[in-house]
């Protein structure tokens, strides 16, 4: 039986909502998933349809009238005096029957053949792009193909001998490395789905900076996705060690212990130890809590505790 909506959303915390003057929130929301894209959106909850969490629905997205799975009710900050705006607001046009679903299964086995015609064409016009799916929208006849490429491409042909073959509307889009990990899915290094296909698609942008702050490997191979780009679960700790780092004393600046001159040379965060190292070469892993800041003369002392 599918749960009740009961998430609460707090809206001013959501990458996907800016203060764009564009349109304004309805006093109610429903936040989808569209099955094929992986993309979330935001939709005005309809007055006569009973929605719940993991409902399939119909909705007309920006693609087209498609498959969508609901994530959960949205509640407009506007009500406590904080009006807010949001970049689109789609429409639920109704919940998935299991007409619907015996489509969608079927136009699945119908996509494995269009991405194969597609693929062929692509080669036939010796076109430099790579081919990462195709879908059938399950409520209006058109077809769907997403692909990669470093360049922008000219598929104007590639168009007509699509629709002289499937004699539907054709839409070609060009995504990035990212999104093709997000559409076609997978398992990460860490043995589960990928994060920007099953958890979200609005992910915050990932530096080297957070790798090193988390004193990671810089080795690519460790620190990157299958998409090649740096894996967007360092953002996922970055703000706890963001903050703790600011108790630590700076990697490589001096510190006074035992009457002689130490420098940081790691700050092991999860341990809360403090690595000094002295001249001739020698260390001493000291806890965090033996560290003092010396105000006056802007400098580290660290001194043994008793546990």
């Amino acid at each position: 039986m599918a749960d009740e909506l009961t998430e609460d959303i707090v809206l001013e915390d959501d990458p996907e909502i800016n203060d764009s003057p564009d349109l304004n929130f309805p006093d109610k929301l429903i936040k989808v998933r569209f099955v094929h894209s992986s993309e979330t959106e935001y939709c005005e909850y309809p007055a006569d349809i009973e929605l719940h969490d993991r409902d399939y629905v119909i909705c007309d997205g920006k693609y087209g009238k498609d498959l969508a799975v609901v994530k959960g009710q949205m509640f407009s900050v506007a009500e406590k005096g904080k009006p807010r705006h949001v970049r689109a607001v789609y429409t639920i046009i109704r919940k998935a029957d299991d007409s619907d679903m015996d489509r969608y299964k079927h136009n699945q086995e119908r996509e494995v053949e269009a991405f194969r015609i597609c693929g062929e064409k692509i080669a036939a016009h010796k076109l430099d792009m790579k081919l990462v799916s195709a879908h059938y929208l399950l409520d209006e006849p058109k077809v769907m193909f997403f692909f990669t490429a470093d360049n922008r491409i000219d598929f104007r042909a590639l168009v007509k001998d699509l629709v002289a073959v499937f004699r539907v509307r054709i839409e070609l889009r060009q995504i990035g490395v990212r999104d093709e990990a997000m559409v076609t899915g997978g398992l990460g290094v860490c043995g589960r789905g990928y994060c920007c296909h099953n958890v979200t698609d609005k992910l915050r942008a990932v530096s080297i900076k957070m790798a090193k702050d988390q004193n990671l490997s810089l080795n690519s191979m460790k620190i990157s996705g299958a998409c090649g780009r740096l894996l967007c679960c360092l953002a996922y700790e970055y703000d706890f060690y963001a903050e703790a780092r600011k108790s630590f004393p700076s990697e490589g600046c001096r510190v006074i212990f035992e009457d002689k001159i130490y420098k940081v040379a790691e700050n092991n965060i999860l341990t809360k130890t403090v690595k000094i190292a002295a001249p001739d070469g020698a260390c001493v892993f000291l806890p965090l809590k033996c560290f003092t800041f010396d105000g006056e003369k802007k400098i580290w002392k660290a001194e043994e505790v008793a546990e």
